[in-house]
């Protein structure tokens, strides 16, 4: 296969991808109303995800706080994947799986909705931030792909991308982090 047929075929996946996302509306929706109401009540948006899905933590959480398409005041979001002394220590002294779930256990409470970004859904780290987010009562988010992983029983809200190519889910997951941005600046 030469170089444009490669790019013909992940062109044809992604839109594949994307057009199945059709059906997900409703439930991004739910989400995005779910991060209003957490925001109106005081709360906070935490993320988290590994390689690609640390990125997308990032990309997301600068978007909220920043702006994404309009002048507003920052919203509460924190990207759990950023702070290189935490990750190191704690990967250090408990181990990598819990990376996570000691930042949730020290920054999140019961109004705060976390969103744990995995494309297979089994992250131990992301798996053990999520519960322990339940744990303390936040509101959790699963943006994965596949049969969504572990994670599907634990979250309250999933969004599993109907795929099990790793590129092809973050770049959904991509688009569902800008969709959930636009909506929360949607008047």
């Amino acid at each position: 296969m030469n170089a444009i047929e490669n790019l013909r075929a992940a062109l044809a996946q992604h839109q594949s991808v994307m057009s199945q996302l059709e059906g997900m509306l409703p439930q991004i929706s739910e989400v995005a109303n779910e991060m209003r109401a957490c925001i109106a009540r005081g709360g906070k948006i935490l993320l988290m995800g590994n390689g690609g899905s640390a990125a997308d933590s990032q990309h997301i959480a600068a978007e909220i706080v920043g702006r994404y398409k309009k002048e507003r005041r920052g919203l509460p979001a924190i990207a759990l994947t950023t702070d290189t002394s935490i990750l190191t220590s704690v990967g250090n002294d408990y181990g990598y799986e819990y990376i996570f779930s000691r930042q949730v256990e020290a920054l999140c409470g019961p109004l705060d909705v976390v969103i744990g970004l995995t494309t297979s859904g089994n992250s131990a780290n992301v798996v053990r931030g999520i519960e322990t987010a339940r744990e303390i009562g936040a509101t959790t988010v699963g943006m994965t792909g596949g049969t969504g992983g572990k994670l599907i029983a634990l979250c309250d809200y999933n969004l599993v991308m109907p795929s099990n190519d790793t590129p092809r889910i973050q770049e959904a997951h991509i688009f569902i982090g800008h969709s959930l941005c636009d909506l929360l600046e949607a008047d």
